[in-house]
């Protein structure tokens, strides 16, 4: 036999008839296994002897043994043609659409309130999508996206980040949430200048909501030196403070029935045009699979109708 000629490498086919021979130790079964003759099975079996430089049969009239080598270069071959086939299955599912995994990424005042309805849109319309889902602040989504540890995210918008493409879904109101005694709860006509003096409660540092709600006040004319109050982590905790008169805050519309559903509070509206944020999908430019996602920013809009928001075109 010679020796391994240098840098050839062996085919699938060989690989698949050493697989089945070690299998079979037989090489009619083996050839009638893998739908291949018995001439071309032995052939094939030969020429990987040849390529690897090693024998891997031990071939006498009555039966197939393997060589010592050839037990432990027969596991070798199985786990190379099990990594071709997970390859393959892994092609089918990227030419596949809605297969495979989704990180999806959101932000924690967007989660509680439309994960539900994007839960049910996933499992209704795309069961075979593995929806994996990362709640976490925005600058942290962004570098997710950006570097490939997550594919999709469902935010506040715009960013304003080079390479990120933004696909919109609704714009919703912000309402001023109070203590149930207060003045302004039950109103439907707050002027914006309200702001100005209001004790107001915030979230932490890092969620873009707290920009937010700050750039509104701005706009109404509050002043940089009037103190901000933060105290919250999270808007829950931020209702519970309103409601043990701390002060009031802003709640985007969606959040408003399940955050102030406690009791203790008031809500109040305000004048046309109300402030508002715009949530949507963001993946990066040129994603591979940007038609699979405008696909689903199209099916999530639609599912979003009952919520109390402007849907976008």
């Amino acid at each position: 036999m010679s020796g391994s000629s240098r840098g050839k490498q062996p085919s699938l086919s060989q690989l698949r008839a050493f697989v089945a021979v070690a299998e079979y130790l037989h090489f009619r079964d083996a050839a009638a296994a893998i739908g291949m003759s018995q001439p071309a099975l032995s052939g094939a079996v030969s020429a990987l002897e040849d390529v690897l430089g090693v024998q891997l049969l031990e071939r006498t009239t009555r039966k197939v043994l393997l060589s010592p080598a050839g037990e432990r270069l027969a596991a070798r071959a199985r786990t190379v043609l099990d990594a071709v086939g997970a390859l393959m299955e892994e092609a089918d599912a990227a030419r596949a659409p809605f297969t495979g995994v989704l990180r999806l990424g959101v932000i924690p005042t967007v989660a509680p309130y439309l994960l539900p309805a994007v839960l049910r849109l996933v499992h209704r319309a795309y069961p075979d999508l593995d929806l994996q889902v990362h709640e976490e602040q925005t600058s942290s989504l962004v570098d997710g996206l950006t570097t490939g540890r997550l594919d999709l995210l469902l935010l506040a918008v715009p960013l304003g980040v080079p390479g990120v493409t933004e696909l919109p879904l609704f714009d919703e109101d912000f309402v001023l949430v109070t203590p149930e005694d207060h003045w302004l709860g039950g109103r439907q006509d707050i002027p914006r200048e309200a702001l100005r003096e209001l004790p107001l409660l915030l979230l932490d540092e890092g969620h873009c909501l707290r920009d937010q709600a700050l750039d509104i006040c701005r706009e109404a004319g509050r002043g940089d030196d009037t103190p901000v109050t933060t105290t919250a982590a999270g808007l829950s905790t931020l209702v519970q403070l309103v409601a043990g008169g701390l002060g009031v805050t802003l709640l985007p519309r969606t959040a408003v029935e399940v955050e102030t559903g406690r009791g203790g509070l008031g809500t109040g509206y305000f004048a046309d045009p109300a402030p508002a944020r715009r949530i949507a999908l963001a993946m990066r430019t040129g994603a591979a699979r940007q038609g699979e996602f405008e696909e689903l920013a199209a099916a999530l809009r639609q599912a979003l109708r009952p919520l109390p928001v402007r849907l976008a075109p």
